[in-house]
């Protein structure tokens, strides 16, 4: 075990005080609006935990919060880090190894993502069933730490199907549409070329962004169980006539928010 990761537990235990969450929620691009449900909040932003990374990138407000949501105790990320900022991959695997020293043991991960098919609209949601690391990179090169887990882990079910079964229940009940695929990560920061576009949708990719993969490999790893959703904020490029811009990204993931703190309220309620 780093002494990096036991540092940063050790910070974020002292400032939730008595607090013991199970599940971590990770929100992306635009979706920080999701923590306005958290109650009984206690806030710790990225800059009051030394050594932690931080956020840099338009919404992504950059602090962690502690409290109950539907009932249970949660801690969510509002903001994220990306290979795009600088961060080395295996900084994302020491937060994660962080959490689980908390005793996390659920990860509910979102994000902003394009569409790569013509029916899956900007607003959509989209459930992850997979995903394909097109980023180069991986938090898990390294030498191996046992005491979290395996140096060759099992990623199969990395998207986990029971809670992928339990929130497509909870779409149907409330009749939200929940469509499901496979992410594609790309490193970024530039959007895609058209090319690019071409050529990830002949992978099999439905959704392609610039996060989450190494979050997921890192929690996998040291065996939490993930639950994936993707937000759908554009085209890729190319496949409508209009540029891609950062602040369309926020505007759509904006208008989806509200289906998605459902979605999440009641998965909540159920695990």
């Amino acid at each position: 075990m780093t002494d990096l990761c036991r540092s940063f537990a050790e910070q974020i235990r002292a400032k939730m005080e008595n607090r013991r969450p199970q599940t971590l929620i990770i929100l992306g691009s635009g979706l920080g609006t999701l923590a306005e449900d958290i109650k009984e909040k206690i806030i710790i932003p990225y800059t009051d935990i030394d050594g932690f990374p931080h956020s840099t990138v338009s919404g992504h407000a950059g602090c962690l919060i502690s409290g109950r949501l539907h009932g249970s105790e949660v801690l969510c990320m509002q903001g994220r880090f990306h290979l795009y900022e600088g961060h080395r991959p295996q900084i994302i695997a020491e937060v994660i190894k962080t959490f689980k020293l908390l005793g996390i043991c659920n990860l509910i991960v979102t994000n902003a993502a394009g569409s790569l098919r013509e029916e899956m609209a900007p607003g959509s949601l989209m459930l992850i069933a997979d995903h394909i690391n097109f980023s180069g990179r991986n938090p898990l090169i390294g030498p191996n730490d046992d005491a979290f887990g395996p140096r060759f882990p099992d990623v199969s079910n990395a998207y986990d199907k029971e809670f992928r079964d339990r929130l497509k229940n909870i779409a149907s009940r409330r009749g939200i549409s929940l469509q499901e695929g496979t992410y594609l990560m790309v490193a970024g920061p530039n959007f895609e070329t058209a090319a690019e576009i071409r050529a990830f949708r002949t992978f099999g990719a439905d959704t392609v962004g610039m996060s989450t993969v190494p979050e997921v490999l890192a929690a996998v790893w040291c065996g939490m169980r993930v639950l994936g959703i993707s937000v759908i904020t554009n085209y890729g490029t190319g496949m409508r006539p209009q540029t891609q811009s950062h602040a369309e990204t926020l505007s759509q993931a904006d208008a989806a928010a509200n289906s998605l703190k459902l979605l999440i309220n009641d998965f909540i309620g159920e695990i």
